[in-house]
C-alpha cells in the first residue's frame, strides 16, 4: 500500500458515514498548467509526498466516506489505474453497481464543463446523500470532516480573502464587513463559524467581489432533496437548454430561487490553495504546511 492510503482504526469518523457518497470530478484537461499537465491528469500530480486525488481520498476514507463515484475524462486509464493500484487494499474495489468505488467516463471532456461531468454522475448521485468535489483540491482534509460532522443536510465551504473576478463568490445576507485593505482576517471571530443556515443569495464568478463573503472552496455536502432538486434543474439545463460547458454552481444558483440553497461553513483557519497554473503549483509546495506534506 502507497503511503498515506491507511486509515486509522481509532478515526472517530471511520465507520459514520455509510450513507454518504464522495462524488469526484476528475475530466478536466487543466491546459493552464501545462507542461505539468501534458501527458499527466492534474489530480495525478504530486505535492509532497502525494498526488492531489489521493490526498483527498486519504481525507475521505479517514473521515468514513467508503463509497466513491469518480468522474474521469482527460487521460482517464492514468486516473482508473492509479486508484485501482493505490487502493487495492484499502477499499474492494469492484467496479459497477454496489462497488465501492466507480468510475464514469466523460468523453466529450474537451468541450464540456463540470456541469455536464456532474450531470453524468446522476445515476449514482440523484437522490442520494453526497459530497461533492473537485479532484484537483490542495486543502486540510480536516475540512472534510468538519463537513461532515456539520449538522446541516446542505453544507458548503467557503474561505474568506480578499476577491477578485476569477473567484467562484459566495454572496450572503446579512452580508458580512469587507476584506478590502484588511492585512489580518480574524477567522476565529467570523460569524460563519457556526455555519448559517439558508444565507447565500448568491453564488457566481460574476457578482461584485465588495459583496461576496468570500470563495467558494469547491466542497460541498447534498442532503437527498437537495440531489433531487438538483437533478430535476440540470435535467433541463442539459436536455433543453444545452448549458454543458458551464459551471455547476449555475444550478445552485438557479435552486436559491425555488427555496434550495446551502449552510454556509466557513475553513479559512484551515490550509487550502489554489492550483490553476504553474506558478500556483510551485507556491504550493512552498506553502504546504509540513504535517502535510
Amino acid at each position: 500500500m502507497n503511503k498515506g492510503t491507511k486509515v486509522s482504526d481509532s478515526s472517530p469518523f471511520k465507520g459514520e458515514q455509510e450513507g454518504v457518497r464522495a462524488i469526484i470530478l476528475a475530466a478536466g484537461t487543466a491546459s493552464r498548467l501545462r507542461p505539468l499537465t501534458s501527458n499527466t491528469p492534474k489530480c495525478l500530480l504530486k505535492v509532497g509526498e502525494r498526488t492531489l486525488l489521493q490526498r483527498s481520498m486519504d481525507a475521505l476514507i479517514k473521515a468514513g466516506i467508503s463509497e466513491f463515484v469518480i468522474v474521469t475524462g482527460y487521460l482517464h486509464e492514468q486516473i482508473e489505474d492509479f486508484v485501482r493500484k493505490t487502493y487495492q487494499n484499502s477499499l474492494p474495489l469492484r467496479e459497477g453497481r454496489g462497488g465501492s468505488v466507480r468510475f464514469i467516463h466523460n468523453k466529450d471532456y474537451a468541450t464540456t464543463n463540470n456541469i455536464y461531468s456532474l450531470w453524468l454522475a446522476r445515476p449514482e448521485a440523484e437522490g442520494q446523500e453526497v459530497l461533492l468535489l473537485d479532484s484537483d483540491l490542495l486543502y486540510d482534509g480536516q475540512i472534510v470532516e468538519r463537513v461532515l460532522a456539520d449538522s446541516h443536510d446542505n453544507v458548503l465551504t467557503l474561505i474568506r480573502h480578499e476577491l477578485g473576478e476569477e473567484e467562484m463568490k459566495v454572496v450572503i445576507d446579512p452580508p458580512l464587513p469587507s476584506l478590502k485593505g484588511r492585512e489580518t482576517l480574524d477567522v476565529e471571530a467570523s460569524p460563519l463559524r457556526g455555519g448559517l443556515e439558508g444565507s447565500i443569495t448568491e453564488i457566481s464568478k460574476t457578482c461584485d467581489p465588495a459583496l461576496a463573503a468570500g470563495e467558494s472552496l469547491g466542497i460541498e455536502r447534498m442532503g437527498k432533496a437537495y440531489t433531487t432538486a438538483l437533478y430535476k434543474e440540470l435535467d433541463g439545463m442539459m436536455n433543453k437548454e444545452h448549458l454543458e460547458n458551464t459551471f455547476y454552481e449555475l444550478a445552485f444558483q438557479r435552486l436559491i430561487a425555488k427555496g434550495f440553497t446551502f449552510s454556509v461553513l466557513d475553513v479559512t483557519d484551515l490550509f487550502s490553495c489554489e492550483l490553476d497554473t504553474v506558478e500556483d503549483f510551485e507556491n504550493a509546495k512552498q506553502r504546504i504546511p509540513a504535517y502535510l506534506y
